[in-house]
């Protein structure tokens, strides 16, 4: 078996493969180029895209060079897998900006010094754009039935739960198969690598390829990651955890991983940090918190880098033992102005961003869940007065792992 399968199963991404023999013995003749296609619906990728960056990650320890597909053109309509109700429609600078965003992400993770494995980022829009609506039908509509199109999971869970599905977002599929189609001649390109619900327009486009070039390419799909809880991975009760300093720190990001339950942990080192399979069988009958240490390291360092790694965890060290008045958590700067007309604690809280839901807010508090400066806070109508500050500072927490310091301008 070519060492970049074995390694793609033996980390746990392996789901599907349209032909594993023969791109197996095809890796081990030459190098390829292979591609994972990212949507521009938001400023950043959260942890639930992480698999696909690890991949592209692997394809580039085996010597492969990665293609990144930023869907400039496609974010345009919305991608119906997973979805069971119609995306918003995004305008031309929100796109702009989240492609420019993400690849500046991508590019984090991903080493760009070798010529051979660096990676290529492409928009689609630059094909999409200018398309031919006539000719399209005629010379790649033509080669798609809607026999087959109603059997692909994205489309008939909706009609199942008689949701509407646009015409617009029903030919996203054949949109994402041409993309292959570009990238194939274009770049030579002959590996698409997406999730199990990306399966049917995976095949699209290997089908799309096969009748139009008569050329033999692959499509290779990682499972859905689930916690072991069930619910889906990328998301907390506090929103998604991304990927973007600016919209979680390393410290809550540190902390988010630091905080996977003890079923998943030795699956996570897997999937998502570098560890090599002899030193994790090494490592894994340690303490399963010095597991959970470890992986909250791994993956922050990987993202934020080694200092802001060290940083968090002393930081949550510092948390454990009580000791919050020196810590380096998330902070944020307000005006004295705003202390000295006795802040109400709920719009308190708002401003920190550590909940924005007021209700939620008032649910905390008779849950005893919300301090200053380690000491509770009981009632909802709770002035923050000037008296309060230490060293124009003060420490707010909600339970025992949310907190956050607001400094006194």
């Amino acid at each position: 078996m070519n060492k970049f399968i074995k390694e793609f199963k033996d980390r746990g991404y392996f789901y599907q493969c349209t032909d594993e023999l023969e791109l197996s013995q095809l890796l081990d003749k030459k190098k390829i180029k292979a591609y994972i296609g990212f949507d521009c619906t938001a400023e950043s990728l959260h942890v639930g895209s992480l698999l696909q960056i690890m991949c592209l990650r692997l394809l580039q320890k085996h010597g492969h060079q990665p293609i990144v597909l930023l869907g400039g053109g496609t974010t345009r309509i919305g991608d119906p897998s997973g979805k069971d109700q119609t995306r918003r429609i995004l305008s031309e600078k929100e796109i702009n900006k989240n492609s420019k965003n993400i690849e500046k992400i991508l590019n984090i993770f991903l080493k760009t010094k070798d010529k051979k494995t660096k990676p290529l980022f492409v928009n689609n829009y630059k094909w999409l754009k200018d398309l031919n609506y006539i000719s399209f039908l005629r010379n790649i509509g033509k080669h798609f039935t809607i026999n087959k199109m109603l059997t692909f999971e994205s489309v008939k869970t909706r009609l199942d739960r008689e949701q509407s599905l646009s015409y617009m977002e029903f030919n996203y599929m054949i949109l994402q198969a041409y993309d292959f189609l570009e990238l194939q001649k274009k770049e030579n390109c002959i590996l698409q690598i997406g999730g199990s619900d990306q399966w049917g327009n995976i095949i699209n486009g290997v089908e799309l390829i096969k009748r139009h070039c008569n050329k033999k390419v692959f499509g290779l799909t990682t499972p859905l990651i689930t916690l072991s809880s069930g619910a889906k991975m990328g998301k907390t009760a506090e929103g998604a955890v991304w990927l973007d300093k600016k919209l979680l720190s390393p410290y809550d990001y540190w902390q988010f991983w630091r905080n996977t339950n003890d079923k998943d942990v030795i699956r996570f080192l897997n999937y998502f940090t570098d560890i090599e399979s002899e030193e994790l069988e090494k490592v894994k009958s340690q303490n399963i918190n010095d597991l959970k240490k470890l992986l909250a390291d791994k993956t922050t360092a990987m993202l934020h880098g080694e200092k802001e790694a060290s940083k968090a965890r002393k930081t949550a060290q510092e948390v454990f033992s009580g000791h919050l008045s020196g810590v380096n958590i998330p902070s944020a700067k307000i005006q004295i102005s705003q202390i000295e007309q006795n802040i109400n604690i709920i719009d308190l809280v708002v401003l920190s961003k550590l909940e924005n839901s007021k209700s939620e807010i008032r649910r905390l508090i008779k849950g005893k869940a919300i301090k200053i400066n380690n000491e509770l806070i009981t009632d909802d109508k709770y002035l923050v007065e000037k008296d309060l500050l230490k060293e124009n500072n003060l420490i707010l927490s909600i339970g025992k792992k949310r907190h956050f310091k607001l400094i006194i301008n």
